[in-house]
């Protein structure tokens, strides 16, 4: 990390108590994955929010529906994402995930 730019999110919740998981999440994760040309960020930001959504990880849902949002893929997208998801991983983990939807995106509460 430069000198000058921003710490991460994971820099700025772990740096001092896990600098190495810092450090994978910044330059492994997000920096050679998710920069591979095989897929666009756009794709992998679709897989990662299914991912999470199958798996109940709902706590990474907002960084990631919102930077799903910033590689192009519309909330309409998303909440069909969901919808279609909740057919195939559960009903309450799509409503979960359908809860932090609507929070990101309307700031519902």
């Amino acid at each position: 990390m430069s000198e000058q730019s921003e710490p991460s999110g994971p820099h700025r919740m772990f740096g001092d108590f896990a600098p190495a998981f810092v450090d994978l999440t910044d330059n492994v994760v997000f920096g050679q994955v998710w920069q591979r040309p095989e897929l666009s960020p756009r794709d992998r930001s679709l897989i990662t929010v299914a991912s999470l959504l199958t798996s109940g990880a709902t706590e990474q849902l907002p960084f990631h529906l919102a930077r799903a949002r910033d590689n192009g893929v519309t909330e309409t997208e998303l909440i069909e994402v969901i919808t279609h998801l909740a057919f195939y991983a559960g009903w309450p983990k799509a409503v979960s995930a359908m809860t932090v939807a609507k929070q990101l995106f309307r700031g519902d509460h």
